[in-house]
């Protein structure tokens, strides 16, 4: 394997296992919260996740697209699936920066004791798009 599909494969991979882990494992759990502790862990998981993914998944775009261009063997299904792979990453980070990223913002200055009164649809509305980008990663 060549380094832009070692560095392709880590990027990428640790990109799409963060987001689906915090939709199929986390957030099952934090919904239960209470609400103050909900807000108070969506704005804390907003800190770490928002140190990281900025960078991140703009760089698995184009990993990931690099590597559908240059892949050494090129053609068939496998051509396919890496121009496909790319496709999925551009969408997600469309959905993400669309969607995902202004609910995240706002919820980043909510206070927890007393957040807006439809925080939970506005909540619920950033899961739906959760939901659709971790699956297309």
């Amino acid at each position: 394997m060549d380094i832009l599909g070692f560095m392709t494969i880590i990027i990428a991979g640790f990109t799409a296992c963060a987001e689906f882990t915090s939709y199929a494992l986390v957030y099952p759990v934090v919904r239960q919260l209470p609400k103050k502790q909900y807000i108070r862990f969506e704005q804390g998981s907003l800190k770490t996740y928002g140190l990281i993914m900025p960078a991140f998944m703009p760089l698995s775009v184009i990993l990931t697209f690099s590597f559908a261009i240059f892949a050494k063997e090129f053609g068939g299904i496998e051509q396919i699936c890496r121009f496909s792979s790319a496709g999925m990453f551009i969408l997600a980070t469309i959905i993400t920066l669309r969607y995902n990223v202004p609910i995240n913002k706002a919820t980043k200055e909510w206070d927890a004791d007393n957040p807006p009164s439809d925080w939970k649809e506005i909540r619920k509305r950033w899961m739906f798009f959760q939901s659709i980008r971790s699956w297309l990663l």
